[in-house]
């Protein structure tokens, strides 16, 4: 299966399967064909986000674009600390997808 056929459920059992430790990362890896590099990914999303950093979002609010730009222009924080810092408190997808 395909990463683009992956549903945001089928994202969140996998992660979980890893997170209570009935599996590891490279018996994810093999028995669900999804990479390591996927499978951190998911991981950040669902650790900052939780189960709704996987639904689909079309666009962000022009308020969270202003505000984290405003946070890297003015903060001194990398582009990764404006996302942590933007996206988790509101539970906003941080990749857009």
């Amino acid at each position: 299966m395909s990463k683009s056929e992956r549903t945001a459920l089928e994202k969140i059992y996998i992660i979980q399967q890893i997170e209570n430790g009935s599996i590891g990362v490279m018996e994810a890896v093999r028995r669900f064909g999804v990479s390591k590099t996927t499978l951190a990914k998911w991981r950040m999303r669902y650790k900052l986000e939780g189960c709704e950093g996987f639904q689909k979002r079309r666009s962000y609010p022009a308020e969270l674009k202003l505000q984290a730009v405003m946070d890297y222009l003015h903060g001194g924080l990398s582009p990764y600390q404006v996302i942590k810092n933007t996206a988790s408190p509101l539970k906003v997808n941080s990749r857009g997808g």
